[in-house]
């Protein structure tokens, strides 16, 4: 029963990995780091295939092996978040700009400060 939780925990992680892939202010790995958690404890075949994946498996990996993000990464990270922020500026305008604002200043921050 724990097993099928735990894949269909996972199975959700991908899925909201996969819509951070294309929104700017949503992550992508930390939601595929959870999933690859949860599919360690229930589908070893499920993980492999995160682990393998061109784009996104060398950035799990990482995380895994040395708790570490690439510069790269951390970029690309923030200019998304930052493009999130214009957009909501364009879309939303006031006050939903100034949240945006708030995640980009807060998380940036974090992601510009941790260790590569």
């Amino acid at each position: 029963m724990r097993r099928h939780i735990y894949r269909a925990c996972g199975f959700l992680f991908v899925g909201l990995g996969a819509i951070g892939a294309f929104l700017p202010i949503m992550p992508t790995v930390p939601f595929l780091l959870l999933a690859v958690y949860f599919f360690a404890r229930s589908s070893p075949e499920l993980e492999k295939k995160i682990l393998d994946h061109p784009t996104w498996g060398p950035q799990v990996r990482d995380w895994r092996e040395r708790r570490a993000i690439s510069r790269r990464a951390k970029t690309m990270a923030i200019g998304a978040m930052a493009t999130g922020a214009v957009f909501t500026w364009y879309t939303l305008g006031e006050p939903w700009y100034y949240i945006s604002i708030a995640i980009l200043v807060i998380a940036g921050s974090w992601i510009a400060t941790r260790n590569e």
